[in-house]
C-alpha cells in the first residue's frame, strides 16, 4: 500500500509570529487536516544546527542520514549527481553552489533564489576555476547552473552548513569547520579573486564572486530509499524527485504509483527566510488551492493510503520552521471527528 507524506518547510510559522498569523491565514482544508488528526506531535530542533529541520529530516526519510533529532545530517551530495545523470562510483563528493555574497559590517549570503544566472555564465566561471581546483588534485564537476560538484577526499571531515540555514545570517560562524578549514579557506579566496576580475561579472549587476559548499557525504552511499515528488525547490533538491515528479502539480503527484508517495513543497521557504509574512500569507492562500484542498477530497475519497491503523486513507503531513516541525497524521475516519473545532492551534508551538 503507498504512503502519502507531504513535507512543508517554513509551514509552521515562528512563535512569535505564530499567533497573528493564525488569525490571518485563510486555509480552511488545512485546518481540516490539522485539527481532524490521528496522531500530532512536535519535535524541537537546536536553531544552531547547521541545517534546517526539513533538510535533515528529508536525508533521514531517504535513508541517508540518521534520525534529525539526534543525528542530524544531509550527506546530498552523490544522490543530487546521481539525479543529474552522474554516476560517481567512489570518493567524498559535496555540493558546490556559486553564489553572491554581500561584504558590509559582516559577510553575508542573501538567498539563492534570487540569483539569477544563465548557464553560458556559470560554465565560463567554472572554466576559469577549474584549474584552481585540477592542481590540488580535486575534481571539479558541472551539473547544471546552479549546482557544481566537488570531490575532496581530505576535506570529509568538515563541518558545513545548508545555503538555508546559513542565509541572511553573518556567514562566519557557517563557513566550513574542522581540519581542513584552512585549507578551503585559502582555496575559497584564490576563487574569490579570480571571479572578482572575471568578464562575466563585469557584464553582471549582481556579481557571482563566491562559493558555498556543502552536503558532503561518499559516492558509496545508499540510493534514496522514498520515491520523491517536489515542487518550488532549489534546483538541488528538484534533482532528488523522480524525474516525472519534479515541479510536480499535486494532481501529478497524486497519480504517481508505487509504495511511497513523498512531496516536499518549496512556495515558502523564501518568504520565511526573508521574514515576509505578508508573502508567507499569500503563498499558503495559493497552497490551499493547489494542494490543501485536492488532498483533502482525496482523502475524504479513500485515494490516499497507508498511514493509520489498518492502512485506512490517511495523509501524513511536516511541517517545519527554523527549530521545530510538527508531524500530523490525517486519515480518513479522523475527518468524522464533528466535535473537533476546525482550527490552526496545531500550528501555535
Amino acid at each position: 500500500m503507498a504512503s502519502t507524506t507531504l513535507v512543508l518547510p517554513f509551514g509552521l510559522p515562528p512563535a512569535e509570529m505564530a499567533p497573528d498569523l493564525v488569525r490571518a491565514l485563510q486555509a480552511p482544508a488545512l485546518a481540516t487536516l490539522l485539527s481532524r488528526n490521528s496522531t500530532h506531535t512536535m519535535h524541537a530542533f537546536d536553531a544552531d544546527t547547521r541545517l534546517l529541520p526539513h533538510e535533515a529530516w528529508l536525508a533521514h526519510a531517504l535513508g541517508l542520514a540518521g534520525a534529525p533529532s539526534t543525528q542530524p545530517a544531509a550527506p546530498f551530495a552523490p544522490a543530487v549527481m546521481r539525479g543529474l545523470g552522474m554516476t560517481p562510483e567512489t570518493g567524498h563528493w559535496f555540493i558546490f553552489h556559486p553564489v553572491h555574497l554581500v561584504i558590509g559590517t559582516h559577510l553575508m549570503m542573501p538567498d539563492l533564489r534570487g540569483l539569477r544566472i544563465t548557464g553560458a555564465e556559470s560554465r565560463a566561471l567554472f572554466d576559469a576555476a577549474l584549474p584552481l581546483f585540477e592542481e590540488l588534485g580535486k575534481t571539479l564537476v558541472y551539473g547544471d547552473a546552479y549546482t557544481w560538484f566537488l570531490r575532496a577526499d581530505d576535506w570529509a571531515e568538515l563541518a558545513t552548513a545548508s545555503p538555508d540555514a546559513a542565509t541572511g545570517d553573518n556567514l562566519h560562524p557557517w563557513l566550513p569547520s574542522g581540519a581542513a578549514a584552512r585549507d578551503f579557506r585559502r582555496l575559497l579566496n584564490e576563487v574569490q579573486m579570480l571571479w572578482h576580475a572575471h568578464p562575466v561579472n563585469a557584464a553582471r549587476k549582481q556579481a557571482v564572486n563566491s562559493f558555498w559548499l556543502w552536503a558532503g557525504g561518499p559516492a558509496e552511499q545508499p540510493r534514496p530509499e522514498a520515491a520523491l515528488a517536489a515542487s518550488a525547490v532549489p534546483a538541488w533538491l528538484n534533482a532528488l524527485a523522480e524525474p516525472e515528479l519534479r515541479d510536480a502539480t499535486c494532481v501529478q503527484w497524486l497519480a504517481a504509483k508505487g509504495r511511497q508517495r513523498t512531496a516536499v513543497l518549496g512556495h515558502l521557504i523564501g518568504a520565511g527566510l526573508a521574514e515576509d509574512w505578508s508573502g508567507w500569507l499569500e503563498s499558503m492562500k495559493q497552497l490551499e488551492d493547489q494542494w490543501f484542498a485536492p488532498l483533502l477530497g482525496a482523502l475524504r475519497a479513500g485515494q490516499l493510503h497507508g498511514q493509520g491503523r489498518g492502512h485506512e486513507p490517511g495523509l501524513r503531513i511536516v511541517l517545519c520552521n527554523r527549530s521545530a516541525w510538527t508531524d500530523t497524521t490525517t486519515t480518513k475516519p479522523a475527518l468524522n471527528k464533528f466535535w473537533r473545532t476546525e482550527n490552526f492551534k496545531n500550528l501555535l508551538t
